[in-house]
């Protein structure tokens, strides 16, 4: 069966144990489909960038599954009837990584932007000006 990865966002006026349980609804609908909930991770209550239906902040949950395209197809469709849900996106990969998701990963263990050259002093951003003539 093909792997998918959802990241759903709820409404932030739920509780956490509200939250959890609507990912384990659409977990028991996969379920009933013929699917399967690998894992699944909450992120918490994390700040949007931009407002979705009068809401700033959203919780955010990740699901990792197993399942025909069917089942994901009726999950979904349940996902956006839900008034809870604000957003879904579902990938389709080749396989699941193991061990935490990027985000629930201390900053420590990601590296922090060490990968990127020193710039260095870039004398065209602001500074002394140079004289008109």
């Amino acid at each position: 069966m093909p792997l998918y990865e959802h990241v759903m966002i709820a409404r932030q006026d739920l509780s956490n144990t509200q939250a959890e349980a609507l990912i384990e609804h659409f977990g028991t609908i996969l379920a009933d489909n013929g699917g399967k909930l690998l894992e699944n991770e909450y992120w918490g209550v994390k700040t949007m960038a931009y407002k979705i239906n009068k809401n700033r902040k959203g919780h955010y949950a990740l699901l990792r599954t197993d399942a025909p395209a069917p089942a994901i197809q009726e999950m979904e469709r349940l996902m956006r009837l839900n008034e809870d849900v604000m957003r879904v996106l579902t990938i389709k990969v080749d396989a699941h990584e193991d061990g935490p998701s990027v985000q629930m990963q201390k900053r420590e263990e990601r590296g922090d932007r060490g990968d990127r050259p020193d710039r260095g002093d870039r004398g065209d951003r602001g500074g002394e000006r140079r004289e008109r003539r």
